[in-house]
């Protein structure tokens, strides 16, 4: 009678958690030697072009070389060793690129470099694709939302508490969060809002961004004997802070405020741990007036923000003519201002 016991599942759990620790790791290498290999690549391109040692027809002699001496191999077209070669330009000289670009991989590289108009939105989207690990889905998902032009123009508004007790919150917090996904029909309840998001609450939590938890629904918030309960309830780990998002289907009234503060208050005394932070609040509505948010979130004495939630993708477009207009007007006044 075999009287040895069954090995834990839990031990062969983390043996299957050690092999794949250990080919993540393994693809990472791969991935950082090949983007190193196209950086060198690109680099010797570009130099041999700038000297007029080489003229754009050698990139195809190039091509074909490497075809005929190197069998099997791919990737290494013409129109790939330029992109090489735009790769290299694109952020050689800047000290804190070229680290982060190897954490990418190529197929991200040629989203960000194809479709930025600027050098400023191609460095937002390269630090916030590797801060954020955004698939290629995701990246490509961003750029249709227009989220460079709408953090530029349109950055979020918070109170005075929440610059001085959280003076990184507006690096991790919107002015608006897209929510395309939930299919949200004209003239939604505030339940099919708050349902939605629960349904697909992985899709928010990538909005939202990486670094958020999610922690409950209608959270239950006892004051005086009274029961409430707040609509959601996040943790942020980066600002470490339990941020509290109330929902609304209509435009931004200053009254919301105040029932924010007190589900800020309740949970500053009675659910944040002692070596979390204070709470931060969200008013997540459909619709605000800028100069109505500004006054109401003056004389706040809570962190806290005023967004929308937008239902679809926004007009490009328009938000490019906006941005570059925003941009004219910059540099009129830099202008000025050396005159």
């Amino acid at each position: 009678m075999n009287t040895t016991p069954e090995p834990a599942a839990a031990d062969f759990a983390a043996i299957a958690q050690l092999i794949a620790s250990a080919r993540q790791r393994a693809v990472q290498a791969v991935n950082t030697t090949l983007i190193e290999l196209y950086w060198q690549i690109g680099e010797h391109i570009s130099r041999k072009i700038a000297a007029s040692e080489w003229g754009d027809g050698v990139v195809e002699q190039l091509a074909r070389y490497l075809a005929q001496t190197q069998p099997g191999l791919r990737g290494f077209t013409r129109r790939n060793l330029f992109r090489m070669k735009q790769f290299y330009e694109a952020y050689a000289g800047q000290e804190l690129v070229p680290p982060l670009v190897t954490q990418l991989p190529w197929t991200h590289h040629l989203i960000i470099l194809g479709q930025s108009k600027r050098p400023e939105e191609r460095d937002f989207y390269l630090r916030l694709a590797v801060q954020e690990k955004w698939s290629k889905r995701q990246l490509e998902r961003q750029f249709k939302a227009a989220l460079f032009e709408r953090t530029v123009l349109h950055p979020p508004k918070v109170s005075p508490p929440m610059r001085q007790m959280h003076p990184d919150a507006a690096s991790v917090f919107k002015d608006s969060y897209l929510v395309e996904f939930l299919d949200l029909p004209q003239g939604h309840a505030e339940a099919d809002l708050h349902r939605g998001l629960l349904l697909r609450l992985k899709d928010f939590l990538i909005e939202l961004g990486r670094d958020f938890c999610f922690v409950g629904s209608e959270y239950p918030v006892q004051v005086g004997g009274r029961d409430f309960a707040l609509d959601l309830l996040f943790f942020h780990r980066g600002l470490n802070s339990l941020v509290a998002i109330e929902l609304k289907v209509g435009r931004f009234e200053p009254e919301y405020l105040g029932k924010l503060n007190f589900y800020l208050e309740a949970l500053d005394r009675d659910v944040k741990k002692s070596h979390e932070r204070s709470a931060i609040g969200v008013l997540l509505c459909a619709s605000k007036d800028d100069e109505v948010v500004e006054y109401a979130l003056s004389r706040s004495t809570s962190p806290a923000l005023i967004a929308e939630y937008q239902t679809h993708l926004p007009d490009k477009a328009l938000l490019r003519a906006k941005l570059h207009e925003f941009y004219l007007q910059d540099t009129q006044r830099s202008n000025e201002d050396t005159d």
